[in-house]
């Protein structure tokens, strides 16, 4: 149905950048909500930044300011840029969408979850 491959991730510097990516593929008609968590070690998921089907975006406490999501509608691609990173950013990254997808002819709500990108800060 769907499938959603990150890239990007890898060891960054603090105060550094990295920039994530996520394709999406498959019987996709619409995107709802698309956006990224994150998994710190011994910690739980968590939301870094999300994407309403409105248009609305909405970011953790601990990202804003730092980190921007953004959509490339035509390649149907998702980013995360990461600005003055922090070692407390390092964690398993991971892209997440809710989307109408095409099932039989129909037309079907689902959530799909990407296989996650590490993402490590050094200090």
């Amino acid at each position: 149905q769907v499938q959603l491959v990150e890239s990007g991730g890898g060891l960054g510097q603090a105060g550094g950048s990295l920039r994530l990516s996520c394709a999406a593929s498959g019987t996709i008609f619409s995107f709802n909500t698309i956006a990224w968590y994150r998994q710190g070690p011994g910690k739980q998921r968590e939301l870094v930044a999300q994407i309403t089907g409105a248009g609305s975006t909405k970011y953790g406490d601990s990202v804003k300011g730092r980190f921007t999501i953004s959509r490339d509608s035509g390649s149907r691609t998702i980013y995360l840029q990461m600005n003055s990173l922090k070692p407390e950013d390092t964690a398993v990254y991971y892209c997440y969408v809710d989307a109408l997808v095409i099932i039989g002819g129909e037309r079907v709500e689902s959530e799909h979850w990407g296989q996650g990108t590490q993402v490590t800060v050094a200090s």
